[in-house]
């Protein structure tokens, strides 16, 4: 297993997509959400969006890898479809932050690679917030300031990429 982990904004996504594209062997995990889906994202296929009970329910049932409240909404990885993927001899990707993390690396660690993105600077990182125009001015404060907390967690990791050139990052990366 493999995980990716950054602040919002920091290259996580983009990196992700370029290794499912590249890599036929690596299958992305798809988290469960309770927030909304957001223009263009597919249930099913960029998240499973479903509400607080059903998110509940999972967890009361074991049926979560891991599981954390981000941003006033809960996400967590449905335990079946990783360990059908696994069984395939296929590897999976997470994007998910370091409270995920810390609970995937407490259940399987010795087989799971953790990958920090960092962004080149905090300023780079608030222009690409901003450039991205998913959030409007009062969301990219709230992830900056949430920002220097995912970024402590970096050491817990173990390989870190500075994302200063997507492609060079990517290069790392594999």
């Amino acid at each position: 297993m493999l995980v990716l982990s950054s602040p919002s904004g920091a290259g996580k996504t983009s990196l992700s997509k370029k290794i499912i594209e590249t890599d036929n062997n690596i299958s992305m995990s798809i988290s469960m959400t309770t927030r909304q889906s957001r223009p263009g994202e597919i249930d099913g296929k960029d998240y499973h969006f479903v509400n607080q009970d059903e998110f509940q329910t999972a967890i009361e049932k074991n049926e979560l890898l891991e599981w954390a409240k981000v941003f006033d909404h809960h996400y967590g990885t449905p335990r079946r479809q990783v360990e059908e993927q696994l069984q395939k001899g296929r590897d999976v990707m997470f994007d998910i932050d370091w409270q995920g993390t810390q609970q995937l690396h407490e259940k399987a660690g010795q087989d799971l690679v953790r990958v920090f993105i960092l962004p080149p600077s905090v300023k780079v990182l608030e222009d690409r917030l901003k450039k991205r125009g998913q959030d409007d001015e009062a969301v990219v404060k709230r992830r900056m300031r949430d920002a220097a907390n995912e970024i402590s967690h970096w050491a817990e990791y173990d390989y870190v990429i500075i994302n200063d050139n997507l492609e060079r990052s990517f290069e790392e990366l594999v």
